[in-house]
């Protein structure tokens, strides 16, 4: 379904309206073209002390060939020398350049005090960030900071971020990355991923970045050569996911129920995939899916997307609604976990990938079976995680207001508020949740591992 508001808010009528009374505005926002820069524009790049993180950043803005900007920061300027990364001088008093991207090293941040330095750097810059934009800030995770102060320090950069997301509107959005003590070499597939276009719908979100294995790959196609399972890949979100994966070159087994057959059929393909007609709840599934993989190499990712919402008030729900709900959406995804790592059924570097949604975060009116599953999926991850061997990897997406066939059945006034009540002021699309499927399926997100990234435009709930 289309966003009626949004194509008023574009006519000349619309555009008067919104302004005299003060409503959102939403902008057409920048999503991922082929053959297409990772960032077009210029980036600003500043520090609050130059370190080995701010060396990694430069190496990443190095080989994306980001023209990029700097003040007088003589650390940063050698930082940037040594992996070949030319900084052209930039002036605070220059307002009238702009910049599609901003990215501060705060790292090296130490005390509270020194947080000062966020404002020193971002406030004469706030109104110089262009539509579709891009704000990172790069920390060290608090739990491995090396004194109390530091680590206070380290935290409080979550909150600027989610301010900054809320505050720069245009369809900017804010990021913090936060990096282990040697995992600097583990930043590029996040850094990639925040300064495109794939991250349009993603904003207010912490990614953490781990110590891993460095993995090498053709950046136009990360995923060739892997074989992929996407559930609940007929339609909707699961379509999507489907084709950004096999865009990104793997041969992708689409798996839904053999009721949705025909659908099957016509998004494999699409794709030049292959499907698989089983029900996922089914004792057999995990084993199922594992032979289905073997004749293609064995599998290497597993995106656990089918769900479904049966949504009632607890007071009248119907106790076969809640099995039903939390049997797809959480029991199913543990059962087949639990078999491929137990039988060997993931390859090396493996990747499984869950979909949550901010409904497990926040919880929802008359959604508490859906919740309850949701918030247990966010649970399978954080407890998988530390388990996981051989470069195996479990991340979550949790996506809010999506423009799907389940949305379009939503009462009209419940809508257009799950439509406006983020920083984006619409809903999202789901080659949104599938670009951030992307990003943790990629060979080289080995240092991202137990994360759960919402794509709902930082929406208010569960803020």
């Amino acid at each position: 379904m289309s966003d009626q508001y949004q194509v008023f808010a574009k006519t000349p009528v619309g555009k008067f309206v919104i302004k005299n009374l003060g409503l959102p505005s939403p902008i057409t926002l920048d999503r991922f073209q082929a053959a297409t820069p990772v960032i077009q524009g210029a980036v600003l790049f500043g520090a609050a002390v130059a370190n080995e993180v701010s060396s990694a950043v430069a190496q990443v803005l190095a080989n994306v060939h980001a023209n990029t900007y700097a003040g007088n920061q003589p650390e940063l300027q050698q930082a940037a020398a040594k992996v070949g990364l030319n900084l052209s001088a930039f002036n605070t008093t220059d307002t009238a350049s702009k910049f599609k991207a901003v990215i501060f090293d705060a790292s090296g941040i130490e005390s509270s005090e020194q947080l000062r330095s966020l404002y020193d750097f971002f406030h004469p810059i706030a109104r110089q960030i262009q539509t579709s934009g891009r704000v990172i800030v790069v920390g060290l995770n608090p739990d491995t900071a090396g004194s109390v102060q530091q680590a206070i320090a380290q935290r409080a950069l979550e909150g600027f971020v989610k301010s900054v997301g809320k505050e720069f509107k245009k369809g900017i959005t804010a990021q913090l990355v936060y990096v282990d003590k040697g995992a600097e070499a583990n930043l590029e597939s996040s850094l990639r991923f925040l300064l495109s276009p794939r991250s349009a719908y993603v904003s207010g979100q912490v990614l953490r970045v781990s110590q891993a294995a460095v993995v090498d790959v053709d950046w136009s196609k990360p995923l060739a050569g892997k074989t992929a399972v996407v559930t609940g890949a007929s339609r909707g979100i699961g379509e999507a996911i489907a084709h950004v994966l096999a865009r990104d070159g793997a041969h992708v087994i689409c798996l839904d129920v053999p009721q949705q057959q025909a659908d099957l059929d016509r998004v494999a393909a699409e794709i030049s995939g292959s499907t698989l007609a089983i029900d996922i709840t089914a004792e057999d599934a995990g084993e199922k899916i594992k032979a289905a993989a073997v004749a293609l190499g064995g599998l290497d990712i597993i995106v656990h997307n089918a769900g479904i919402t049966r949504d009632k008030t607890l007071a009248n729900m119907k106790p076969e609604l809640w099995d039903l709900v939390l049997n797809i959406n959480l029991s199913a995804i543990e059962r087949v976990n639990r078999y491929l790592l137990a039988e060997k059924g993931l390859n090396d570097n493996g990747r499984i990938i869950c979909v949550s949604s901010i409904s497990g975060i926040a919880g929802n009116l008359g959604q508490t079976n859906y919740a309850v599953s949701k918030a247990g999926v966010i649970g399978v991850v954080k407890y998988t995680a530390a388990t996981l061997k051989d470069g195996v990897t479990i991340n979550a997406v949790a996506p809010g207001f999506i423009e799907t066939q389940m949305t379009a059945a939503i009462p009209f006034a419940i809508r257009e508020a799950g439509r406006r009540m983020n920083s984006m002021s619409q809903g999202g699309l789901p080659v949104d949740v599938a670009e951030t499927i992307a990003l943790f399926a990629a060979p080289t997100s080995t240092g991202l591992n137990g994360n759960v990234v919402r794509v709902c435009g930082q929406s208010l709930l569960g803020a």
